[in-house]
């Protein structure tokens, strides 16, 4: 389990100065895998009272840069924040609820950096969703 003096060490490694406002966004999103910002600013703002949006936004992008936190936007989608980073992990997303799981990268090492051509790239991350419907969804009758 994740402590906030485990979170105020991650800041520091970071060089991200610790601030009320990054501890609480940086627990909120480890609390609360794949959550949106609006999400994420209820949270934070249940913890501390009042803090603005942009303060939240501007929290989420320098804990983005740092590598703290992982950003996702599915296809039609918000923006959602992991703190599950440098993994090479992927998603299965519901096509009905929304609703987003971790999934890890195929066997053993990562098939998914060895593109078929990489055209001159260097490959060093690869993202991959899949789609489909949640067992909650297809368990629920059609209307």
């Amino acid at each position: 389990m994740t402590t906030p003096s485990d979170f105020e060490r991650m800041l520091r490694e970071s060089a991200l100065r610790v601030t009320s406002p990054r501890l609480a966004v940086l627990s909120a999103v480890h609390e609360n895998p794949h959550a949106d910002t609006e999400s994420i600013i209820g949270v934070v703002r249940s913890r501390l009272g009042t803090v603005s949006d942009q303060a939240v936004y501007d929290v989420l992008r320098a804990l983005t840069g740092a590598g703290l936190v992982r950003r996702i936007q599915p296809q039609n989608s918000v923006a959602r924040y992991e703190t599950r980073v440098g993994d090479n992990h992927h998603h299965v997303v519901c096509r009905s609820c929304g609703a987003i799981a971790d999934v890890d990268c195929a066997v053993g090492h990562a098939p998914c950096l060895n593109a078929s051509h990489d055209h001159g790239f260097v490959i060093d991350e690869a993202e991959v969703v899949y789609w489909g419907v949640c067992a909650d969804c297809s368990d629920t009758p059609s209307s």
